[in-house]
């Protein structure tokens, strides 16, 4: 049984019954059997889940400070292809933590595998759960600094099956996709509505 030490909160006990993989391939879904304290005294009935159970991801905000724009990348995604228009989206860069990684090393190697540039003044701005009610995914956000005068052309890891190409985009005109949805991902949006912020609040945004 896993309990919580706050003794101002609630009782907030969890067990974890059971737990087998019942699919694995390049995603893996766990079946989980567990229970919980509840809000008003005692335990849950046992509940029962699928979990997507998958690596933990980072995105990056590459920025030119100088130029005041944005490297976004845009490539094939399979879980938009019901959109109205095509299945390719842009996107912030991203990439897969593999389970030794250090989020900040894979943040700068994403950014030279998928847009072939180098990342200064690396920080983390954020984490959270991409969909904590179903996946243990969780995405780290960094905002790295880049020399964006010179950057364009098509990157990815043939083993990987990646085809992505690059778009330097003003910072503005990133803004703009965001409001009318051709940025249309959960990190991207939330990467970007981030960075808006920041601009909004902070006469220098990054410090």
């Amino acid at each position: 049984m896993k309990h919580s030490d706050l003794s101002n909160e609630p009782k907030r006990d969890w067990n974890i019954e059971s737990e087998e993989t019942v699919f694995e391939g390049f995603y893996k879904i766990d079946k989980v059997i567990f229970r919980h304290a509840m809000f008003n005294g005692g335990q849950s009935e046992l509940i029962d889940r699928e979990q997507f159970v998958r690596g933990n991801v980072v995105g990056v905000i590459a920025h030119d400070p100088k130029l005041d724009r944005i490297a976004l990348v845009e490539q094939f995604r399979i879980g938009a292809r019901n959109r109205a228009d095509h299945p390719w989206l842009m996107e912030v860069i991203a990439g897969m933590i593999e389970t030794s990684e250090i989020p900040h090393d894979v943040a700068v190697r994403e950014a030279h595998e998928e847009a072939g540039v180098k990342l200064e003044n690396v920080r983390e701005v954020m984490r959270y759960l991409a969909s904590p009610g179903s996946s243990t995914e969780e995405i780290f956000l960094f905002y790295g600094e880049a020399d964006l005068s010179d950057a364009s052309g098509i990157y990815g890891l043939d083993e990987e099956g990646e085809d992505i190409r690059l778009h330097v985009v003003d910072t503005a005109e990133a803004f703009a996709m965001l409001d009318d949805g051709r940025v249309c991902n959960g990190l991207s949006i939330i990467a970007l509505q981030w960075f808006r912020h920041y601009r909004l609040v902070n006469i220098n945004p990054i410090v």
